[in-house]
């Protein structure tokens, strides 16, 4: 190989192995800016500063004020990860997550909550939410938490 050169791929190539090449190559900064993190909260001081912590992390971010408006979007079939409040008017959290799971979507979701329950936490975990966090989180804590559901949806589906 070349000097500065990490891979050789020889012609002709299929694309899917140009495609896998260059994504191994790319740094792992790089590589998580192709995860989309959606983020649905009725407040919008949390829906900002969440947004700009989760890009400050180096992924993609989109906040969404309702559940509603989130199943509305374009962004619903990109998002690899879900953090979403537990209480919000109209469909709450966990209403979010019932719909979503019910229409076929395997998103992992992140819980927050300004109103920590035994209840509203038993519920979300039953249902298959990877975390539970409670308001105001430690922002290392959530970044460990995108971070290890992201390695976990990848090797699910590495799996299937």
């Amino acid at each position: 190989m070349q000097a500065g050169a990490v891979a050789f791929v020889a012609k002709p190539f299929a694309d899917g192995l140009l495609l896998q090449t260059i994504r191994s190559a790319l740094p792992v900064q790089s590589r998580a800016r192709r995860n989309l993190i959606s983020l649905v909260d009725d407040d919008e001081s949390i829906r900002r500063t969440t947004t700009l912590l989760i890009q400050s992390f180096g992924f993609q971010a989109a906040a969404f004020e309702s559940a509603e408006r989130f199943l509305q979007s374009s962004q619903l079939h990109e998002t690899s990860c879900l953090i979403v409040d537990v209480q919000m008017p109209g469909m709450n959290g966990l209403q979010l997550q019932r719909h979503l799971a019910a229409s076929g979507y395997r998103i992992p979701v992140i819980f927050i909550t300004a109103y920590d329950n035994k209840e509203s936490r038993l519920q979300a975990m039953e249902a298959g939410a990877v975390a539970f966090l409670s308001k105001p989180f430690n922002d290392e804590l959530l970044l460990e938490t995108i971070r290890a559901t992201l390695r976990d949806d990848e090797g699910s589906a590495n799996e299937t």
